[in-house]
């Protein structure tokens, strides 16, 4: 009766480990659409997440079953159904962080000028949660609630790095080295930069070097159970030059951050230095 017993309990734990796994791969599917991609095809898809195509076949009609996926009739390619937006909606209500911050980013847009961003880290990348755009400028961000921005090269995501405990970072940052390959060697010397500078100034930038277009500084926010976030604040780069991030936009955005944070009970922390000199920044 052991034997049975044990056989039963390993039996049950590789069904749930074969669940986990196809959970994962389902959800890495999904994450292949964005603003700017919102139809892929199974090849496609195959090719993104590295899912052999007979597996992306199968996921794929869960996900369509389960509402979470539509299929084009016409090319059979898919994108995401309104599933994923009754799932995107119970995350945003529980974030009571938004109707905190919308009234302070709103007055932060029209002292400076610029677009005003609050998001959240999923995976290598920020979620966009909340977006204020300055009510006399002609000229704004695109980006809205649901937009994804890189790590490694925008100061939502560099603000990020800066406020999490430093031996996370460290962890974190192998983590972007390995997944970037050989395109580390372009971003890396910016990170650390903007990390250095951080640590000083308490504030991370990014002039240009996420999108050429665009610069912004942005500053890290802890919520009341410790969950970390990041506030920006920018624009146009000709217009938002370091100077004027530096003088006009850094102090607004600093204090912003400070009132979000005192009014949902959590805090702007303190940014820390490197663990290290040396590893995959150096």
């Amino acid at each position: 009766m052991t034997r049975t017993s044990l056989r039963t309990s390993t039996d049950e734990e590789t069904a749930g480990s074969g669940a986990a796994s196809a959970l994962e791969r389902g959800i890495s599917l999904l994450r292949c659409f964005t603003a700017d991609v919102r139809e892929l095809s199974n090849t496609a898809l195959s090719r993104q997440t590295g899912i052999p195509k007979p597996s992306v076949t199968r996921l794929a009609a869960t996900l369509v079953g389960l509402g979470l996926l539509k299929q084009n009739p016409s090319n059979d390619n898919f994108s995401l159904a309104a599933g994923v937006v009754s799932l995107s909606q119970a995350f945003l209500a529980g974030l009571d962080v938004r109707a905190c911050a919308r009234p302070v980013m709103r007055q932060l847009s029209d002292a400076t000028g610029g677009t005003g961003l609050l998001a959240v880290r999923d995976g290598l990348e920020m979620v966009v949660i909340e977006v204020s755009r300055p009510r006399m400028s002609m000229i704004s961000s695109t980006l809205d609630v649901g937009s994804r921005v890189p790590l490694a090269n925008s100061s939502l995501g560099r603000a990020y790095l800066a406020g999490i405990e430093p031996h996370e970072r460290e962890q974190l940052i192998e983590t972007l080295h390995l997944s970037r390959g050989s395109e580390w060697a372009r971003l890396a010397p910016g990170l650390s930069r903007a990390l250095r500078e951080a640590a000083q100034l308490g504030y991370a930038a990014s002039h240009a070097e996420w999108h050429r277009e665009i610069a912004s500084v942005a500053v890290p926010l802890v919520g009341p159970n410790g969950e970390v976030m990041a506030l920006n604040c920018g624009g146009a780069a000709y217009t938002f030059t370091e100077e004027k991030l530096r003088d006009d936009v850094a102090g607004n955005l600093v204090e912003a951050a400070r009132s979000i944070a005192h009014a949902i009970g959590g805090m702007v922390p303190p940014i820390a230095p490197a663990l290290r000199p040396t590893g995959p920044l150096a």
